[in-house]
């Protein structure tokens, strides 16, 4: 079942809990969540020589900043019109809220400074938080989307972690029927989270997080960590207590990054333009049938 698709799609985490289970969280300290995923930037620069859009889009970004010490997810518009600009941000459900302050409070920096210039629509994802923008018009895709995935090193063959990596994965699966959206678990040293977007209704949550949980298995195979991000929800597991996301390159089109903060390197990734995302087996064929506007998604190197 496709989520709904609402004004927040550039691109565009869940469990019942068994005795055998236990809730963990996944990462030490709210510095692990400031790490760089990915970022999504629309290739249409704003036309704006009035300033209409760029007061508008100020004043959403200092909204969603502001509420971002009181609410781990907000969702906003400003504007009017055609000049409408709709925006969000969410933080995971584990980060304190100073944590998640810290996190969403550089997002629009980081905006500005991935991005370039204005776009019409952009999301940049970091490891605690997430922040997206478009303009009024921007073309919609499902919630269920593929965005961005990562997947880490190898098990050891006849290790059973596959075994008890799904074992983790259906109690995520199970947990979301009665969790708020955010969920932790671990089973036999596998450590699994999930979360959907704030305004996702839990059945839905439940069906995104299980589209998730399939693509983990198949695209990340019999690796020990991995991440899978949709449009609404995103999953992540790994053989570490203390994960924060493995760095190590996993295909000459798709890597996450070593550092959040080396925007040197930004300026030799290359870039490949989309709307809509469609997965293979070790990369993203990004593409959209001629629409006026087009999005770009890239991880740093």
């Amino acid at each position: 079942m496709d989520l709904p698709t609402k004004p927040f799609c550039i691109f565009s985490l869940f469990f019942v809990t068994f005795t055998i289970l236990k809730l963990t969280p996944l990462a030490k300290s709210d510095s692990d969540y400031t790490k760089l995923v990915y970022k999504g930037c629309a290739k249409q620069d704003l036309s704006d020589p009035s300033g209409v859009y760029s007061q508008a889009l100020s004043s959403l970004f200092g909204t969603l900043v502001s509420q971002s010490s009181k609410y781990k997810f907000y969702k906003t518009s400003t504007g009017s019109g055609q000049s409408t600009i709709s925006g969000l941000f969410q933080c995971r459900g584990d980060l304190s809220n100073v944590g998640c302050y810290k996190c969403v409070s550089g997002l629009p920096i980081l905006i500005d400074k991935l991005c370039g210039s204005k776009p019409v629509a952009a999301r940049i994802q970091l490891f605690g938080c997430y922040m997206l923008y478009e303009v009024a018009g921007f073309p919609q895709i499902s919630g269920m989307e593929m965005l961005f995935k990562t997947c880490s090193g190898k098990n050891a063959p006849g290790s059973g972690f596959e075994e008890r990596r799904d074992t983790a994965f259906s109690a995520l699966e199970n947990g979301m029927a009665s969790s708020n959206g955010f969920y932790t678990a671990n089973y036999q040293s596998v450590y699994t989270v999930g979360q959907c977007e704030g305004d996702v209704g839990s059945a839905d949550c439940a069906d995104c997080v299980k589209n998730a949980v399939q693509k983990a298995q198949v695209e990340c195979g019999s690796s020990v960590s991995g991440q899978i991000f949709l449009h609404k929800c995103f999953i992540g597991y790994s053989n570490s207590p203390n994960w924060v996301p493995n760095t190590s390159p996993s295909s000459s089109d798709w890597s996450p990054s070593s550092s959040s903060a080396d925007f040197a390197k930004l300026q030799k990734i290359s870039i490949v333009s989309c709307l809509f995302t469609i997965p293979c087996r070790d990369c993203f064929i990004l593409s959209r049938e001629s629409i006026g506007n087009s999005l770009s998604i890239s991880p740093l190197r």
